[in-house]
């Protein structure tokens, strides 16, 4: 409850199809595209708090002026500082220029960041990889324009080794292994063979090499160059790109695992890695938005014609369900309905555990992010005292006046049991003194717990359980209530994830930890870690394919309730008074208030490409031999 989840980041792609001086006059300001993409990034700080990046691309600029600017920054408000150094930048032109905001052909040449293609990214580092380097947007440059290429994505690969040898053999010498600079070097590549095959043609057609430029910008295919590129990719990914003289691209992954929704009309195209975002920056209407198809990618060239083409062949789609439960903001129209349902899910299990005494219950929620999933408890329990009464009252010949006055007065007991102090959590560095200070992160209401009352609170998942254990049980145990009932909206996390969130340790997972302590109750632990880490090795030769996930056995024998009673016995420990009980969703309840992401492999271990599989099995043999790298 409430642990840090590090998730994927969040792209913001907009391609003008007219002159600034379009925008200038039909939007009052030369800086349109630039206050859009400050907004649309904004709008996804939620899914980037260590760093964040921003491009440019000027069309048609003359020889020897700059047509490409970038800054990115890992400051502690990332998204801030970038746009201040665009606003200082724009500030000294003025002061030269004082009619620069005008001016729009004087706007475009003094200014660095102002062109027609935009592209900003938002980023969460995982593995401590927060370093200015590791900031998208990434740049590749050469003094032919079209080979210019700059990428920013929300993605991880899982055969980033494989790729980097494919780069090898094709004689380059890429500077590390790091899956952005894989897939930069995998595109660039096919994008120099591609501009190096039509300027042969142009040539025997008899072009010059400088008449050649505005050819080789016309007839460049960047679906084949994508389709060669991303031939051998295994992980989830959405990738934005521009190119120096004017096309942009964007490509989604075969299964749809990272989000990409776009919007074209006759003045831009525009995309972003959430709904909600081109909704409120455009005003744009939610049918309008549309959801670019997994395997396909969004083309546009210089010109502004636009295609959406298949580049790999589409998998059975398994869109990643934790951006309806948590990643995604909440104020998409759907993903608003999907995690109400999923509160109101949980009613069933959570009205068994309090043995239907709503009377001596209270209902809250850490953190704010569980808000929604709340409100749809709440109606379920409303529901339920709604259908109390209409029992009571068909019953009306034995029925009471005094026992119908009771159920008359019955209400959820709704009350908001712990705030956040953000001031103290910058303080919590020290290891020694990291507990007692974690268990102050909280403010307790006082006053409003009877010693007979349950207390129900919903978050959103419990993934590791660390502050839930040293600190949210214990404040909340203050409270002195007779039982807490801990729940969370999502299923146990059981499995790592390597398309694109931070959660890669298994031994960082309160399931996980459950499932060990289980398998050591019935004296089988060892011999049960054995065969599993045999399994995990012999499977390392194997074609990609054929690779199973031998870490579900781990799981096999105990069913979902028996994993979570033993979280709630490791979460408890000797110090809380209350009894304490632990509440998840299940999988096939996630798929009922989700439909469309039936992605799950954190939950159930059915990861949707081959390189998943060996990402486990990989991270089960970290474990085991006592290592903390990375499984991939």
């Amino acid at each position: 409850m409430s642990d840090a989840i590090k998730h994927e980041c969040g792209i913001a792609l907009l391609h003008l199809k007219k002159p600034l001086n379009y925008y200038k006059e039909k939007y009052g300001t030369a800086l349109y595209g630039i206050n859009k993409m400050y907004l649309m990034m904004e709008k996804q700080h939620n899914r980037g708090q260590d760093g964040a990046g921003f491009a440019c691309i000027k069309r048609d600029v003359s020889p020897g002026e700059r047509y490409i600017s970038r800054v990115r920054s890992n400051n502690q408000q990332p998204i801030q500082d970038i746009f201040k150094k665009i606003n200082k930048r724009i500030s000294q032109s003025q002061k030269e220029f004082p009619d620069l905001l005008e001016d729009t052909t004087l706007f475009k040449k003094k200014v660095p960041y102002a062109g027609e293609l935009l592209l900003g990214h938002v980023r969460y580092g995982t593995f401590g990889k927060n370093s200015i380097e590791s900031v998208h947007p990434f740049l590749r440059q050469n003094n032919w324009m079209h080979r210019n290429l700059i990428l920013a994505g929300n993605f991880n690969l899982t055969n980033v080794n494989e790729l980097f040898e494919t780069l090898v053999d094709l004689g380059q010498h890429p500077k590390e292994k790091a899956d952005t600079v894989t897939v930069m070097e995998k595109i660039g590549h096919f994008l120099d063979d591609a501009v190096a095959k039509i300027y042969k043609s142009l040539k025997k057609e008899g072009y010059t090499k400088a008449d050649a430029s505005p050819q080789i910008a016309e007839r460049l295919n960047m679906k084949k160059v994508l389709r060669k590129a991303s031939k051998s990719w295994d992980g989830g990914y959405v990738i934005a790109g521009l190119l120096g003289h004017g096309d942009s691209f964007v490509i989604r992954d075969p299964a749809g695992i990272r989000p990409a929704y776009y919007y074209e009309d006759e003045e831009m195209v525009v995309v972003a890695s959430e709904r909600p975002v081109i909704q409120t920056v455009f005003d744009i209407p939610f049918k309008s938005i549309i959801e670019l198809p997994p395997g396909h990618a969004l083309l546009t060239k210089k010109s502004g014609v636009t295609s959406v083409s298949k580049i790999l062949e589409p998998l059975p789609y398994k869109a990643c369900s934790f951006e309806r439960i948590y990643f995604s903001r909440g104020s998409d129209a759907s993903i608003y309905k999907e995690r109400k349902h999923l509160g109101r899910l949980l009613f069933p299990q959570i009205k068994k555990s309090i043995d239907n005494d709503l009377e001596n219950t209270v209902f809250s929620f850490i953190p704010n992010t569980a808000e929604t999933s709340f409100y749809g408890l709440l109606g379920a329990v409303q529901d339920n005292i709604v259908q109390s009464l209409t029992e009571a009252i068909k019953n009306k010949e034995s029925l009471k006046e005094s026992e119908l006055n009771k159920i008359l007065s019955l209400r959820p007991r709704i009350e908001k049991i712990a705030n956040k102090d953000v001031k103290l959590r910058t303080f919590i560095t020290e290891d020694a003194s990291r507990d007692d200070l974690v268990a102050h992160v909280y403010d307790v209401t006082y006053g409003v717990i009877k010693p007979t009352d349950n207390l129900v609170i919903i978050d959103d998942s419990i993934v590791r359980g660390t502050t839930l254990e040293k600190s949210i049980l214990k404040m909340l145990d203050r409270l002195n209530p007779q039982k807490i009932v801990v729940v969370s909206s999502a299923p146990q996390i059981r499995y790592p994830d390597c398309y694109g969130i931070d959660m890669a340790k298994l031994n960082n997972f309160i399931a996980f930890k459950a499932a060990l302590a289980l398998h050591k109750d019935r004296g089988i632990l060892t011999q049960t870690l054995d065969s599993i880490y045999k399994d995990c090795q012999q499977s390392i030769g194997l074609p990609i394919t054929e690779v199973k996930n031998h870490v579900k056995a781990l799981y096999a024998p105990f069913n979902d309730q028996e994993v979570s009673d033993k979280i709630a016995v490791i979460l408890k420990g000797d110090i809380i008074k209350a009894e304490v009980e632990v509440i998840y969703q299940t999988i096939d309840d996630l798929h009922k208030a989700c439909p469309h992401n039936l992605g799950d492999w954190y939950f159930s271990g059915d990861y949707p490409t081959p390189g998943g599989n060996r990402v486990v099995n990989r991270a089960f043999m970290n474990f085991y031999e006592g290592k903390s790298g990375r499984a991939y």
